[in-house]
Formats: C-alpha cells, sequence, structure tokens
C-alpha cells in the first residue's frame, strides 16, 4: 500500500514527461512531412568557423574566434552567478552586495578594454 503510493507521487512527473516526448516526436515528424528539402552543397557543407573543414591543419586561424568564445563564456559566467546572488541577496548582507559589485565592476573594466582594442569590432 505505501509502495503505490510513494509511486502515484510521480505520476505527474510521468504524465509530463509523457506529453513533452509526444509534443516533441509530433513536432519533429511534422518538420520532416512538411518541410521542403532542397538541399545544395553549400547547405550540406559543415560550417566550421568559417572556412573549410578539410583544409591545411597550419593555416592561419583568425584569433577573433576566440576572442568572441571567450567573451561568451565571461558573460556567461556572470549571469550563472547573478542569479544566485539575487536569490540570496537578503541572506548575505552588504558583504553580499559589495562583493558582487566588484566583481561586475572588473568585469565592465574587462569589457571596455576590449571594446577600445577593437575586439568586438568584425570586418
Amino acid at each position: 500500500m505505501a509502495s503505490t503510493d510513494f509511486l502515484l507521487n510521480y505520476l505527474p512527473i510521468v504524465v509530463f514527461l509523457g506529453i513533452a516526448l509526444g509534443l516533441a516526436s509530433v513536432m519533429v515528424l511534422a518538420s520532416m512531412l512538411i518541410g521542403r528539402s532542397k538541399p545544395d552543397t553549400e547547405k550540406l557543407s559543415a560550417y566550421e568557423c568559417g572556412f573549410e573543414a578539410f583544409d591545411d591543419a597550419r593555416r592561419k586561424f583568425d584569433v577573433r574566434f576566440y576572442l568572441v568564445a571567450i567573451l561568451f563564456i565571461i558573460f556567461d559566467l556572470e549571469v550563472a552567478f547573478l542569479f544566485p546572488w539575487a536569490v540570496s541577496l537578503g541572506a548575505i548582507g552588504m558583504f553580499g552586495f559589495w562583493s558582487m559589485v566588484v566583481f561586475l565592476t572588473v568585469l565592465t573594466v574587462g569589457l571596455v578594454y576590449e571594446w577600445n582594442k577593437g575586439a568586438l569590432d568584425w570586418e
């Protein structure tokens, strides 16, 4: 009797997963059936950082791709730190507030530095 009550607690999760899987399957099948497919060489080619994937490995690589990736990681981590900070702001007090202000200031100074150096300019 206790095991059925325990399993009934998970029924909404199983129903939710069933609906999600069913809806995802319907959307994938509908796009396969309804969508037009006119492949050409450009659509079928692999996109690898703006140049052909199968080329000389010693070819010069544009450093801007690395800079954009690093900037994305930095600001993605910033957002990942902001959410728990905002939730626990009442519990951590003024020390937590000012430490986050220092953190955001360091990131802002880094962004301004990269902007002035032209790392965000794309030609």
